[in-house]
C-alpha cells in the first residue's frame, strides 16, 4: 500500500482511492482517500484517464461501457482472467500484487496514462459493448411490457417452476440410479457368496 501511494504521489493527475485503514505515511496531496465512491459515475467522467483495479468482473463492465483503460492488480479467482482478456487485447496493463514495487506499479501506470493504444483499444471495446439495436433501458421497458400485456407471459415462464420438489432436484433420478447401483451389488455379492460355498461343499465332499 506504501508503494501504491507512493506511486500516486508521483503523477501529475489527481487521484481518487477507495481506501480503508491507516492513512499511507508516503500518501501525495493528488491523492483523496474514500471509504465509498460512486465507481460507475467517475468511470463516467470525460476527464478519467485510467482506472487500477483488482479484476472484478462488475467494475472491468463498467471499464469497458466507458472506454477507460485498466491497471490491474488481480487477487483472487476470475479476477486474473478477466484482466488477462483486457491485456491481450490491448485495452490493460496486469501487475502480480505479491511482487508489486513502486518502480513497477508507476512504470505500469504512467505507460496506461501515457500510450495511447490502450484507450484507443478499450474505446473499440466500448462500441462494440455499446452495440446493440435497443438500450439497456427500452430492453427493459419493452420486456415490462410484454409480460403486462401478455398477462405474465405463461409462454416463456420455465416449466421447472411448476415441477415438484422432488423431480425439480431430480431425486426421482438418483433414486432410480442408486436403487439399480445397489441391485448390481447386491447381484455381485449374492453371486460371489453361491460360488464360494458351491466350491466349499465340493471340497468338503471330497475330503
Amino acid at each position: 500500500l506504501h508503494a501504491i501511494a507512493a506511486a500516486f504521489a508521483e503523477l501529475p493527475q489527481k487521484v481518487v482511492w477507495r481506501f480503508t485503514g491507516e492513512r499511507p505515511s508516503s500518501l501525495g496531496n493528488n491523492t483523496l482517500l474514500v471509504d465509498w465512491m460512486p465507481q460507475n459515475d467517475l468511470l463516467g467522467h470525460p476527464k478519467t484517464r485510467a482506472f487500477v483495479a483488482h479484476g472484478g468482473t462488475n467494475g472491468m463492465y463498467e471499464a469497458i461501457y466507458h472506454g477507460v483503460p485498466v491497471l490491474g492488480l488481480p487477487l483472487l479467482f476470475d479476477q486474473f482472467d478477466n484482466v488477462e482478456r483486457l491485456k491481450v487485447r490491448g485495452a490493460a496493463r496486469m501487475l502480480e500484487a505479491g511482487f508489486l514495487t513502486k518502480e513497477n506499479f508507476l512504470e505500469a501506470l504512467k505507460d496506461v496514462l501515457s500510450n495511447p493504444s490502450y484507450r484507443r483499444n478499450i474505446q473499440l471495446l466500448s462500441q462494440l459493448h455499446r452495440n446493440r439495436p435497443m438500450s439497456p433501458m427500452d430492453t427493459a421497458i419493452f420486456w415490462i411490457e410484454y409480460v403486462i400485456r401478455n398477462k405474465g407471459a405463461a409462454h416463456l415462464q420455465s416449466v421447472g417452476s411448476t415441477l415438484p420438489w422432488y423431480i425439480y432436484y431430480s431425486l426421482d433420478v438418483a433414486l432410480v440410479l442408486m436403487t439399480i447401483i445397489v441391485a448390481f451389488m447386491w447381484t455381485a455379492v449374492f453371486t460371489c457368496r453361491l460360488i464360494c460355498c458351491r466350491r466349499f461343499s465340493r471340497k468338503m465332499k471330497e475330503e
